[in-house]
């Protein structure tokens, strides 16, 4: 989990190849869970971004010796292994999982706001790039942009293809479609078996939240027009039971600035919209009622 509250101190330009910004305000990040899989190379990713003034590394294990090893690394931040209570109040709170249980916990505490509270899918949206383009000789995963909806596992991960310039150029409801649409559902997977089973995804994941942190910083910053998938307490389909969902999110500096509709998709994409909801609402209802029974 990360939170993050900002402070007014003046932009620095180090490390800007690794991370772009315009943003003029710096920001204090904290690392829940920094020493697992994670966490550790998510606190290097972020001990790297110019817009990182103070990282606070934080768990149950290992925080002290991350903090160490992460604080020799030569940016301007600062690392320290404290708790991050003290910045909650204030903060964007971006979770790898388990979103409507913080969703939940916040609601019984009475300091909900559903602006500040994010789910990164990022890492599906990276995925959907990277393989699309992979397809496409004349593509570059940089520039493959693909609208990933639904959640953040299996069949309740939605690419909708045919709203990228290159993704529409694979015929949608084709062999070659079904395999990449099967593919950017179930990436994880191969990474498990190529680890066999000994790890999931650990570092494309802490790169996926840390791409993610950057836009949110710079939306902090005051940077407009930053648009991304992100799950969150949506009323898209909350008349379906699903009332958290992850769609197109224009970032500000309170967190949600907007939630985009879904638009305009193809009947195999429909298709597998339709598909997602009931798994996505068991989802969400399995996390909401563990908070109940806690």
């Amino acid at each position: 989990m990360l939170t993050l509250s900002t402070v007014n101190v003046a932009k620095s330009a180090v490390n800007a190849r690794m991370f772009s910004s315009s943003a003029s305000r710096m920001t204090k990040v904290a690392v829940l869970g920094a020493g697992g899989g994670i966490g550790q190379p998510l606190s290097l990713l972020l001990k790297t971004d110019p817009l990182v003034s103070s990282l606070n590394l934080y768990d149950i294990r290992g925080a002290p010796g991350v903090a160490a090893d992460v604080s020799h690394v030569d940016t301007s931040s600062k690392v320290g292994d404290q708790s991050a209570t003290a910045v909650f109040n204030r903060a964007l709170i971006s979770t790898i999982s388990t979103v409507p249980i913080v969703g939940s916990v916040f609601k019984n505490a009475g300091t909900f706001d559903p602006r500040r509270l994010f789910g990164i899918t990022t890492l599906d949206v990276v995925r959907a790039s990277q393989f699309t383009s992979s397809l496409v000789p004349s593509a570059t995963a940089e520039t493959t942009v693909v609208p990933v909806v639904g959640g953040h596992s299996g069949v309740t991960i939605v690419p909708i293809l045919s709203q990228s310039a290159i993704g529409k150029q694979i015929q949608s409801g084709s062999e070659a479609w079904k395999a990449l649409v099967h593919r950017i559902q179930f990436g994880g997977d191969e990474v498990v078996k190529a680890k066999d089973g000994a790890g999931s995804a650990t570092l494309s994941m802490a790169f996926a939240a840390a791409k993610f942190t950057n836009l949110l910083l710079k939306a902090l910053g005051g940077e407009k027009g930053l648009v991304t998938p992100t799950f969150v307490e949506s009323p898209l389909y909350a008349n379906r039971g699903v009332s958290w969902f992850s769609s197109n999110v224009e970032l500000g500096k309170n967190g949600v600035e907007k939630i985009h509709e879904v638009g305009v998709v193809t009947p195999e994409e429909e298709a597998l919209i339709e598909a997602c909801l009931p798994e996505l609402k068991k989802n969400i209802e399995k996390g909401e009622n563990f908070v109940k029974n806690s």
